[in-house]
């Protein structure tokens, strides 16, 4: 079941970054259908400063996330690297969770192909700029709603306890100071996919 508006419009971040861990991540692209589950996220708000639009600062780049939770937000990284982020809350308050890690589920060889020559198939999926050159997510794919046929997020029916849960800091967010150490990454305990 397609998780619907009422889960994205919350307005507590962490605790929604928090329930995407085991749900399933779908795309459809040019009729190719790949997913995967979630297991491993990231809480930002724009309350504090690892978020892009931390003090409620609104550009083009990040416009997307201030409008209703359900979104997709897809931001380029390093000017290489296609982000995929979920955006929450209601209208006007940007807050965003980014998807780090899936383990692969359905189009394994398209997935495979998408990403090309890779040491081992563990590494496919086990990173946010892998997850989305596997699952075919780019730029054109940042303001579409959830609740599409493009891309979205499914209750796989799995249930994650809280003991399953590692809760550590956000990674690669230095430029963050104190809120760099936030504990608002979220990952499945010992699954293999989260990323290194």
């Amino acid at each position: 079941m397609r998780l619907d508006e009422d889960f994205y419009r919350r307005t507590d971040v962490v605790k929604v970054a928090r329930e995407l861990l085991g749900k399933e991540l779908f795309t459809n692209v040019n009729g190719i259908v790949t997913s995967g589950i979630i297991v491993e996220t990231e809480a930002y708000s724009w309350k504090e400063r690892g978020s892009h639009a931390y003090g409620a600062r609104k550009t083009q780049r990040n416009a997307i996330m201030f409008e209703e939770g359900g979104y997709a937000y897809v931001y380029l990284c390093y000017g290489m690297h296609n982000m995929f982020n979920v955006v929450t809350n209601r209208q006007g308050v940007a807050d965003a969770i980014l998807v780090r890690a899936i383990e692969p589920v359905t189009g394994l060889p398209e997935m495979k192909i998408r990403r090309g020559a890779i040491a081992n198939d563990l590494q496919l999926t086990s990173g946010p700029g892998k997850l989305t050159k596997a699952l075919g997510i780019d730029r054109k794919l940042n303001g579409k709603l959830l609740f599409d046929n493009e891309v979205w997020i499914e209750d796989a029916g799995t249930k994650i306890t809280s003991r399953s849960i590692d809760v550590s800091a956000r990674i690669g967010i230095d430029y963050a100071g104190e809120d760099a150490k936030l504990p608002w990454r979220f990952t499945i305990k010992g699954n293999k996919w989260v990323s290194k």
